[in-house]
């Protein structure tokens, strides 16, 4: 009994009330641009639709629904007001093509084309609330050289290969450790064969 106590003692001492944990949220915010709305979060890119400003620029949007922080939570009507996101606008392109086709039954009717939307891919940078208070910010973004492309297909290649090597020596030792089981069994046998050869026959007794 007394190490019964003693164990749930420990337990005890082990397990800390819930209270005095804490959940913490990665703080986001809704923005509404072009119509629609996003999910947005520091260093996040998006594919936005197209904005009228030129590549590596700022962008602020104003137009905020949301915001989520680790302890509070700022719900809009429509906007929050005095809140805003920035981001920096990476790159303006086209979106992929997407195929129309259109067809009129019994008039020998049919039409193909394609379209491709206009979009901005932009990188979330700051996020503030509508004190000026900033919630959340990116960290500094690395630049992507050549060299830096390479080193990470080597490493993803070491990695790879170092699996692969350890998956071949896991399968030869199964493989040595089955040869040693049967051998170990045909050995036990040829030894039982021998025993039983060396036994006399019974030989019937003489009244």
């Amino acid at each position: 009994m007394i190490a019964v106590r003693t164990w749930h003692a420990k337990l005890e001492s082990y397990i800390a009330p819930i209270s005095n944990y804490e959940i913490k949220t990665m703080s986001f915010a809704i923005i509404q641009t072009g119509g629609k709305q996003y999910k947005v979060s520091a260093s996040e890119i998006l594919k936005i639709e197209r904005l009228n400003d030129q590549e590596g620029k700022t962008v602020k949007f104003e137009d905020v629904l949301f915001l989520n922080d680790d302890k509070t939570i700022e719900i809009g009507n429509p906007n929050i007001q005095g809140a805003k996101v920035e981001a920096t606008i990476l790159k303006n392109t086209k979106n992929k093509t997407i195929l129309v086709f259109k067809k009129r039954r019994r008039k020998n009717s049919r039409k193909k084309y394609g379209h491709r939307q206009p979009i901005s891919l932009i990188r979330i940078t700051k996020i503030f609330s509508k004190n000026g208070k900033l919630i959340s910010q990116a960290a500094p973004q690395k630049k992507i050289t050549k060299e830096t492309v390479k080193a990470d297909k080597t490493r993803k290649n070491q990695i790879s290969e170092a699996k692969k090597t350890k998956i071949e020596e896991k399968q030869k030792i199964k493989k040595s450790l089955k040869k040693m089981e049967i051998n170990e069994k045909k050995v036990a046998g040829n030894i039982g064969k021998k025993e039983a050869k060396k036994k006399p026959l019974a030989t019937k007794k003489k009244w």
